[in-house]
């Protein structure tokens, strides 16, 4: 039996409710139901088979992949995008640290409480059920609030741009804790909680399947290799001391170019998509420059070949050559 924005389940007798909805129909396959004791709920998914078009790259696809946009994720600045004519910041939300005091409140509420020990038998006191509830019901509260920003800020680039360029991150990497004995341990700690509010790997992946789910494209570039916050945008030139986090404005001490630690990575990364960064070079191919349809599609591989495949469209359709949009210097 099923009511409007209800199902009941006829065997365990309980109404679930049900918002959203899918986006395409389709045949439900599988019900899967669960139960989540913190939350003293019960909830529902869903299995359908639906049949979506396989997205159409290169000389197959609508798309003229001349918007692109570079992006270096932050903790000060969540997002920073570069498209070749302008920068557009992205606040950080921080919404871990706007309901930490809640949470730190709930926890040592909980703590005072008599916890649950399976190995003494000992089960949990109706109070600390209690206390477990409100925390967990903080907890979802902040991953809802990331989760919707991540899906709104990730639609609205992806709908304007045909190509991203990012660096490839290495999150688990970058969020391990510090070793012990360091002195710079607390900072270690506030720096994982930045990049854990953010999200970086949760962004990465929204924006490329969206980019991807229109034909479109998404450039890993290596970090090691092409070093977007120790690199000049304008003659190329390494400085090291660039690295620290704590240098935020960079100066060139060779060409005497001056800009923000975000925008310049954001810059040297879009420089290097489109081929024309000083002191790297530009045969993108030969770097083996990965993106994000080199594994899932056999239709583009590399941006060689979808260079290829867009000298081909343009032949077939005013009998010209041309130079692909995405080589032209910016």
């Amino acid at each position: 039996m099923e009511n409007m924005g209800q199902r009941v389940l006829n065997d365990l007798k309980i109404q679930i409710r049900m918002r959203g909805k899918a986006k395409h129909w389709g045949k439900p396959t599988t019900l899967t139901v669960v139960y989540k004791p913190r939350l003293n709920q019960w909830f529902a998914s869903i299995t359908v088979k639906v049949d979506v078009p396989e997205p159409k790259y290169g000389s197959e696809s609508d798309l003229n992949y001349e918007s692109v946009v570079a992006y270096d994720l932050g903790t000060q600045t969540a997002i920073t995008t570069f498209d070749g004519s302008e920068f557009n910041e992205i606040k950080n939300q921080r919404f871990t640290r706007a309901l930490e005091p809640l949470l730190k409140t709930a926890g040592k509420d909980k703590r005072r409480k008599r916890a649950p020990n399976r190995k003494q038998r000992v089960k949990p006191s109706s109070r600390w059920k209690k206390a477990n509830k409100r925390e967990s019901q903080i907890k979802r509260k902040i991953g809802n609030q990331r989760k919707d920003w991540q899906h709104k800020v990730t639609s609205d680039l992806s709908s304007r741009y045909d190509i991203g360029v990012t660096e490839k991150l290495n999150t688990k990497g970058m969020i391990r804790k510090a070793k012990k004995g360091s002195k710079r341990k607390n900072q270690k700690v506030g720096l994982n909680k930045s990049i854990l509010d953010v999200g970086f790997g949760s962004l990465n992946k929204m924006l490329s399947y969206k980019i991807e789910l229109k034909g479109g494209i998404v450039l890993h570039l290596p970090t090691k290799q092409l070093k977007p916050s120790q690199r000049c945008p304008k003659c190329g030139k390494i400085h090291k001391h660039w690295a620290n986090l704590s240098n935020r404005y960079h100066v060139c001490d060779e060409c005497g170019f001056r800009l923000s630690r975000d925008k310049t990575s954001a810059m040297v990364m879009y420089n290097a998509a489109l081929g024309n960064q000083p002191g790297y070079g530009n045969d993108l191919d030969k770097r083996g420059f990965p993106s994000s349809t080199s594994k899932t599609s056999k239709h583009t591989g590399s941006m060689k070949q979808l260079g290829k495949m867009k000298r081909q469209k343009s032949r077939s359709s005013d009998g010209s050559a041309e130079t692909p949009s995405l080589y032209r210097a910016g």
